[in-house]
């Protein structure tokens, strides 16, 4: 992933909007806009501030390939394992219109998926504007966690498509959905920073070429 990427994927986190990240770096919104297309490069000065508004190293910004922070997971987490449960859990929940549960708060939807000695559960509010959270325990002890934030732009969304893309996530990516995933005149696109252990992305969907829903997220393990 590249500087222009990455800058993308940070602001959409810290919600800014380019206009406001470029007052507070004291730029123009051109600037900002020439960053993440890729067309100019910012001097070390906005590489400084970026870094600190953002809260990563300059070397994480600049270096095309992802720096990912290394974590020490617990002594009885297998990596590979939680991440084929928590696909596996994906595929048995929301996305696939399953195994919802009685609401933990006030007007959230919840959703619980079990096998063995894992537990997922996936709990969220709101509608057209909505906040959740997925969390996984082994053996009652929490070892994962997302957080996420998203909303709906136009009519033209399909809260089917998105499901039907959720559920197409593979070990290669898997947080949400996809890198890339495609049907009819929907399009779905995700891009994670980071790796299964400590990661921020951002999701959205286009109808046709009509951008109609995004989406933040971030997550890691537990320690």
């Amino acid at each position: 992933m590249n500087f222009s990427e990455k800058l993308q994927i940070l602001r959409k986190n810290k919600g800014f909007t380019q206009e406001a990240l470029a007052d507070r770096l004291g730029v123009s919104r051109q600037a900002v806009a020439k960053w993440e297309s890729g067309q100019i490069y910012p001097d070390i000065s906005n590489l400084i501030q970026l870094s600190e508004l953002m809260s990563v190293s300059v070397d994480y910004l600049v270096k095309d390939q992802d720096c990912s922070v290394s974590i020490k997971p617990r002594a009885n987490t297998d990596l590979d394992e939680l991440i084929a449960f928590r696909l596996e859990a994906n595929v048995n929940t929301y996305a696939a219109f399953m195994n919802e549960v009685d609401a933990t708060r006030p007007a959230s939807h919840d959703f619980r998926y079990e096998n063995g000695k894992y537990m997922y559960h996936d709990t969220y509010v709101g509608g057209e504007i909505f906040a959740g959270e997925e969390a996984v325990w082994k053996d009652g002890l929490a070892i994962y966690a997302m957080n996420y934030m998203g909303r709906v732009l136009t009519d033209g969304f399909s809260g089917n498509f998105l499901k039907e893309a959720l559920r197409a996530a593979d070990k290669k990516m898997p947080y949400r959905g996809p890198e890339l995933y495609q049907s009819g005149e929907y399009t779905y696109r995700c891009k994670v920073t980071g790796d299964f252990t400590w990661f921020q992305g951002y999701e959205e969907i286009y109808q046709n070429e009509q951008k109609v829903y995004e989406c933040v997220f971030h997550g890691g393990l537990m320690k």
